[in-house]
């Protein structure tokens, strides 16, 4: 894998080792969990953590087309790990949260992926590490 993401510019770069982890994270949570959750769900899950939102602030904020945030919304409330409530003065919309248990498995994959950093910050040195950090945080002026 490495000899390959050599020969890859930046952005065919970031995006190889963007999937590289999220698969990694996903498998992480797959083989410690009774319960699947697929990346896209997990995207939602980030969006929710510690607040009420609506499903069109979802669906306006993960990369995922509508009708498949949908599914994946659905997908978590019958998983119990989301709620969904009508918004008060608005019959069109609906208001999300995560359930207590959901709240549970988003604090526990966030363990995960420390986890992971962990490793990561082993391989190639904390102070590394904290560098990239601060380069993918900052204004790219893009």
């Amino acid at each position: 894998m490495d000899f390959e993401l050599k020969n890859l510019d930046l952005i065919d770069v970031l995006s190889e080792r963007h999937l590289q982890l999220r698969k990694i994270t996903e498998k992480l949570w797959n083989d410690n969990s009774d319960m699947y959750l697929s990346n896209s769900e997990w995207f939602i899950i980030a969006r929710i953590y510690k607040k009420q939102s609506t499903i069109a602030y979802v669906t306006k904020h993960v990369d995922i087309s509508r009708q498949a945030t949908h599914k994946f919304i659905k997908s978590l409330e019958s998983k119990g790990l989301i709620e969904i409530n009508n918004v008060k003065n608005n019959k069109k919309d609906k208001c999300i949260c995560l359930t207590k248990l959901g709240e549970e498995c988003y604090e526990k994959n966030e363990l995960l992926k420390a986890k992971l950093e962990e490793s990561i910050a082993n391989e190639i040195g904390e102070e590394q590490l904290q560098h990239l950090k601060i380069l993918l945080q900052s204004d790219w002026g893009i």
